[in-house]
């Protein structure tokens, strides 16, 4: 079978060379870059972050990737966000008492978990719902996590026939949302590229998606 083609999405911030090689071990043909029209073009789109939700909200916005989002999505077309490239999907984010403006793709914020320790850094389960497809086979696995904020609240409202967003929760002191899948927007709060054989499982089965 062809494999398929994902852009990550090189906007000056993210994990992004962990990422796309955990990507080709998965199965696709990968390439890092910030090219809008190869960005558009590709079966998927992986947006990674790490570091501030402002800063990555804003670079990603210079680089136009929320253009990007917008018009794929709009389309139909697959888009997966990795930590807090999942996080800036949400309306707003609260750091340090700056409330920046997220993407908007889902209605929410995103806040300081409340935990004795922070930042929540480590392996930790996940609330799979059964019909999900990012977590087939892998709902008992363990993922690996690094981050003090997060979505804590899911409030998107979808009404027929559009269907029902999966969204698996973990917990750190409060409990927060680890993923979702929405339509051909995808997007995970662990990492995984750094969650083994368990996280190359899980992007096998977004690839799966594509197809």
């Amino acid at each position: 079978m062809t494999r398929p083609s994902v852009v990550v999405f090189d906007y000056g911030t993210g994990n992004v060379h962990s990422a796309a090689k955990a990507l080709e071990a998965a199965g696709a043909d990968v390439e890092l870059t910030g090219d809008r029209a190869k960005a558009q073009a590709a079966d998927g789109l992986v947006v990674p972050g790490v570091g501030a939700f402002k800063a990555v909200a804003e670079a990603l916005r210079a680089s136009h990737g929320d253009e990007i989002v917008d018009r794929r999505l709009a389309g139909g077309r697959p888009v997966l966000g990795i930590c807090v490239g999942m996080q800036i999907m949400f309306e707003h984010g609260v750091e340090r008492g700056n409330d920046s403006p997220g993407l908007g793709e889902w209605p929410g914020e995103v806040d300081v978990l409340t935990a004795d320790v922070l930042p929540h850094m480590g392996w930790n389960t996940v609330d799979a719902p059964e019909d999900s497809a990012l977590f087939d086979g892998i709902r008992d696995e363990r993922f690996y996590f690094v981050h003090s904020y997060a979505a804590q609240e899911w409030t998107l409202e979808v009404m027929p026939p559009f269907p029902v967003p999966r969204v698996t929760w973990s917990e750190h002191g409060s409990r927060f949302i680890a993923a979702v899948e929405n339509g051909p927007l995808s997007a995970t709060q662990f990492h995984p590229e750094k969650s083994g054989e368990a996280g190359i499982h899980l992007l096998r089965n977004w690839l799966g998606t594509l197809r």
